[in-house]
């Protein structure tokens, strides 16, 4: 089981489609769910400290959706990147050594908590560009889908 934990709603409906489109293709390959944790306001005029205050509670938010068993890649600019391949031999590799419940997670848009970080298993620098926490959800749900075409070898991956 595969499952998306995100900071926010997906406003547009263009994403919303979008990531319809990924989880309905997953559909043959695993099950894969979506949880959105409520983003807390953060006005551009907020201090430094507000803005920790800011990621401390969606950390805590997310926090509380994370079992104990399972094992958390956190996207993170700070994280390491991967290719698609390397993606697709971390999931193999964990379903191999029995950590069949994968949770990728996509903190607000201040970044995440240094509790959030604590908690990762592996965190993951998705790109050197910066999008928006909401495009990511797109992103990262097309990479979990291409993921499994690498692994069975089916065409798509170019």
């Amino acid at each position: 089981m595969i499952r998306l934990i995100a900071c926010g709603k997906v406003k547009e409906k263009w994403m919303r489609e979008g990531c319809e489109e990924y989880l309905k293709r997953l559909g043959p390959y695993e099950k894969v769910s979506v949880t959105e944790v409520p983003d807390e306001k953060a006005p551009e005029t907020n201090s430094d400290a507000e803005n920790e205050i800011v990621k401390m509670k969606e950390g805590r938010s997310i926090l509380k959706q994370i079992k104990d068993d399972e094992y958390v890649i956190l996207l993170d600019l700070a994280g390491k990147q991967m290719s698609s391949e390397q993606l697709a031999d971390t999931i193999q590799s964990l379903y191999n050594r029995s950590r069949s419940k994968i949770t990728f997670v996509i903190g607000g848009s201040l970044g995440v908590s240094k509790e959030l970080i604590q908690r990762a298993d592996q965190r993951w620098q998705l790109s050197l560009n910066t999008f928006p926490h909401q495009l990511c959800r797109i992103l990262v749900l097309e990479q979990i889908y291409r993921a499994f075409r690498i692994l069975r070898n089916e065409p798509y991956h170019k």
